[in-house]
């Protein structure tokens, strides 16, 4: 026999964009892979490698478990040998609902819950404290010593907040839902006829101004002007019956109708609210407060009772992890000796599950800390250490971009922990760009050489050093460090506000709020005024009052770690936010910045954090990320660009069309009578085969089409393509194939029906259509009806903007859904290029994720776009190149959790690198 197999055999892989791929991927080793945006990295990675190995061990389960599994499909290789079981940990795991917190996200809860349960002192039901015992373990009575009371303790179930354990007001969710009373009448000017309580007219009580005008109520009169116990009427006046008269167009009615007071009428809408339209309708009219009976700990008081020492679980809970992992190390001495060999293992799993974390840089979390406030790469490393936790050994683990989120002081740990799994006997490959990942690897593969159909190969392999001396590779020139970093022109800042309180670039200190910095070095005050212009004179301290409005300016107060803040973001300037993960980035943008911008414009209570905000004339806040567009194959390149509506429209307009009377909506695969009736204008069908995956297979009635045959017969004859082309055919076309399509430039003869010109005409050129649906019968295409030149130009336009983004290789009729996270980013971009952005902020939450060194050039290529349109832009972001290319830095930290929260500098890329405060310096220097 020979021996055991050294790498995975990977024979004809065909999947999305991949050519025949042969490769060979080591088997218990550390292999990445890496390729530009759309070369078919994930595809080979995550459709070929994991879905192929998770089916295969699903597949020696039972037919009837695997029916409740969900499978995946087969992908389309010729083989693939020697592969193990598969397990992927994916880019953006999912935040989970507002039940679930780092706690519960880790597990870890559940071990502390067992603490509690099995170790703790436990009140009788008379109020007294019990001394631990094992009775709880060994399901007996606890007999208090104090009034010989026997009760059963509780178990761990009994201390969770998604279980017995929840406080009954408010559910185990930590927070009350109660009315605003500020939003139910936001203009006393108005009177009640005039629409004053807001909630009667929003929801359509319109009535109720009669019925309370029963109650004694002024309804005619400002709302400023009537009396407390006017007022308090409408606010809280009892449900109680009145008769009135109503006129309408049919007659004056005689009608008992009950009041509604305007606190009820919202009460009542939320009741009803049972999807996420109608309570954003209510929601408005709401605000959540920490529920007042469990303090926000989400557990009742029986569950906050059992205590370890001088501590319940709910103080527990709320302290970072490394704070747990330092008492869990003492809870064994606590304990009487006969409940120590318990106490020991449990902690021990405690510690063991901690310390992966902790490893990955997550120890300033809280484990109360709901799920969703958590960034992208939080999550993720919480995902990546539950997997190195279960111990397993023989299996493949494909991680896509775990970086994600990661600052460069972070890596080492990413790394580690990446070889743990090793250690552990797997073999791990994992999708990604940063180079300091990559020379990690023992091996990796490049995809390429470019994108769409110009990649779907292996372009190198080999490890890191034979890659960077490979002249075929387009990742080796960042690896060796021979790349510039700096791919644009930045733009100076504006004079700093006057009223400037934070971090002053170029010098180094702590400041205390007051407009003064204690120097690094002697201790000396500085006054801001007094601090030199900075680097290269872009700076300018106390500058004038007319100067402040170039800034945007935000005032904080504490939230989770993150301590009162001042904030000042360039306009029309490229800012980035930087910091180790935990350090505030995520709280201070997009749970502080960007919902108080939001609530400016849409005249809202700012967020409950936020004391102060000056938008300086930003008026629209978008955030962009990487999340797919669309949930299935029925968006595509063309619906989503707008370029599908001018293409019908166009077709629309041809005589051949006008002759079969087909309309505009006739065009549309989605809806149209054109769309094929046997996929329903998918191009794909789902063959159902029971106990194994489904399979998709191309329409056999369309080909994968999407249109009815009768289509054919209308031709859009263009600058580029005279003859023309079919809606099923322009779908088929690459956006820079039809760039040259629809070029206005192009010199071409109209001509309908048959040839004039010469040209021979083709068996091509004539479309047997059959019978359509209006009964015309089979017609030569011949020539299609040459489009609108003004319609020309503007779907000219559109593809020129999404050929420049670095997306021209992908077909008009691509899937939205099937597109890379850095391809979704750039498409979602789109149709903000060319317009006039002077009042928009862009956000972008880890722009660079999921991309090649090449493409984080074209991003910022497409970031120079907006900004040349007025747009003012902030990014969260880690990655060094970017950061480099930013016009002013602002730097979180210094560390994460309570290590962190506040602005340790600010700056241009080159004033955060001299910066010695500055962790992100100390990295950034090495790209400048």
């Amino acid at each position: 026999m020979g021996g055991r197999p050294d790498a995975v055999k990977v024979r004809g892989a065909r999947v999305n964009n991949l050519r025949n791929v042969d490769v060979d991927i080591p088997l218990d080793s550390l292999v990445g892979i890496a390729g530009v945006s759309g070369s078919g990295k994930s595809s080979l990675a995550l459709d070929v490698l994991y879905a192929e190995g998770s089916r295969r061990y699903l597949d020696a389960l039972s037919t009837y478990t695997r029916r409740r599994m969900t499978q995946a499909r087969r992908p389309q290789v010729d083989s693939i040998s020697y592969l193990p079981p598969a397990l992927a940990l994916h880019q953006r795991p999912g935040a989970g609902g507002m039940r679930s917190t780092f706690g519960t996200m880790t597990e870890l809860l559940n071990v502390l819950r067992l603490m509690f349960s099995r170790l703790a002192s436990h009140r009788c039901p008379n109020g007294h404290y019990c001394p631990p015992s094992l009775s709880v373990a060994a399901d007996l009575d606890i007999v208090c010593p104090e009034c010989g009371a026997a009760f059963m303790g509780p178990g761990a179930e009994d201390l969770a907040f998604n279980s017995t354990g929840a406080c009954p007001r408010c559910q185990g969710t930590g927070i009350v839902r109660d009315v605003d009373d500020a939003t139910l009448v936001p203009d006393e000017s108005l009177s009640i006829d005039e629409g004053a309580v807001v909630p009667w007219r929003t929801f359509g009580f319109n009535v109720q101004p009669d019925i309370v005008r029963e109650f004694g109520v002024r309804t005619n009169v400002p709302f400023r002007e009537l009396t407390e116990a006017e007022r308090e009427i409408v606010f809280n006046g009892p449900e109680e019956k009145k008769h009135i008269v109503v006129t309408s167009m049919k007659g004056v009615h005689d009608l008992d109708f009950t009041f509604r007071n305007a606190r009820l009428t919202v009460l009542k809408e939320l009741d009803r609210a049972v999807d996420e339209k109608r309570f954003a309708k209510v929601a408005k009219f709401l605000v959540e407060r920490t529920c007042p009976d469990c303090d926000g700990t989400r557990l009742s008081d029986a569950a906050r009772a059992p205590r370890i020492g001088s501590y319940g679980l709910a103080e527990v809970t709320s302290w970072a992890l490394r704070d747990i992992l330092d008492w869990g190390k003492g809870v064994p001495a606590m304990l009487p000796a006969d409940m120590r060999e318990m106490a020991e293992t449990l902690t021990a799993t405690l510690l063991e599950m901690g310390g992966r974390l902790m490893q990955l840089g997550l120890g300033y979390l809280t484990l109360d800390r709901s799920s969703a406030s958590l960034s992208t790469g939080e999550r993720q490393r919480a995902q990546l250490a539950r997997a190195v936790r279960n111990e397993t050994t023989g299996v493949l683990y494909v991680l896509d971009e775990p970086s994600t989120g990661l600052h460069p002081a972070n890596i080492e740990g990413l790394i580690g922990v990446m070889h743990d799994l090793l250690d552990a006997g797997n073999s791990v490959v994992f999708v990604d760009h940063d180079v300091r990942v990559l020379r990690a690897a023992d091996r990796f593969i490049e995809m390429g050489p470019g994108a769409g159909r110009e990649g779907g190969r292996v372009v190198a392999q080999g490890t890191p050093d034979e890659i960077a001396a490979n002249p075929d590779s387009r990742i080796a020139g960042f690896l060796t460090g021979r790349e510039p970093s700096v791919v644009r022109e930045r733009t100076a800042i504006p004079p700093l506000p006057s009223d400037w309180t934070g971090p002053v670039p170029g010098v180094v200190g702590e400041f205390d709020g007051t407009g003064s910095v204690s120097d690094s070095v002697g201790g000396r005050n500085l006054a801001i005024e007094a601090v030199s212009d900075g680097d290269a004179g872009q700076y300018a301290i106390g500058g004038e009052s007319a100067t402040d409005r170039t800034w945007l300016r935000m005032a904080t107060a504490p939230i989770h770690t993150v301590h009162a803040l001042d904030v000042a973001i360039p306009r029309g300037r490229l800012t980035a936010v930087t910091g180790v993960s935990g350090s505030g980035k995520t709280t201070m943008i997009l749970e502080s910045l960007v919902p108080a911008i939001e609530a400016c414009t849409e005249d809202r209570p700012l967020p409950a954090h936020v004391t102060s905000i000056d938008p300086a004339g930003v008026e629209r806040v978008r955030i962009v990320d990487s999340t797919p567009i669309g949930i299935n194959v029925r968006s595509t390149l063309a619906t989503y660009s707008g370029v599908m509506d001018m293409l019908r429209r166009a077709f629309a307009a041809t005589d051949a069309a006008k002759a079969r009377g087909f309309k505009l909506a006739d065009f549309s695969y989605n809806t149209g009578s054109l769309r094929c009736p046997q996929c329903d204008g998918t191009g794909r069908v789902d063959l159902d085969i029971q106990f194994l995956p489904d399979v998709t297979i191309p329409c056999p009635s369309c080909e994968g089409r999407r249109y009815r045959p009768e289509a054919d017969a209308v031709r859009l004859a263009t600058p580029g393509r005279p003859r023309g082309l079919t809606m099923p055919q322009m779908l088929a076309l690459s956006v820079d194939e039809a760039l040259a399509v629809f070029d206005p430039k192009k010199d071409a003869e109209r001509a309908v029906g048959s040839s004039t010109s010469g040209e021979p005409v083709s068996q091509d050129d004539v479309v047997r259509a059959g019978s359509s649906a209006r009964g015309v019968g089979a017609v030569p295409a011949g020539r299609g009806d040459l489009i609108a030149p003004t319609l020309c130009r503007r779907i000219h336009a559109a593809l020129e903007t999404l050929s420049s983004l670095g997306l021209g290789y992908l077909t008009l009729g691509e899937d939205t859904p099937s597109l890379s996270g850095g391809e979704a980013q750039r498409l979602k971009l789109s149709n903000e290029l060319g317009r006039r952005q002077h009042t928009s902020m862009f956000v972008l939450d880890e722009p660079t994720t999921g991309l090649h060194p090449l493409d984080v050039r074209t991003l910022i290529g497409v970031l120079q776009r907006l900004l040349d349109g007025g747009a003012t832009i902030v990014v969260i972001e880690h990655d060094l190149d970017m950061i480099a290319n930013a016009d002013f830095v602002i730097d979180m930290g210094p560390g994460g959790g309570e290590d962190g929260g506040r602005i340790v500098a600010v700056g241009t890329p080159e004033d955060i690198a001299d910066n010695p405060d500055s962790l992100t310096g100390r990295y950034l220097k090495s790209v400048l």
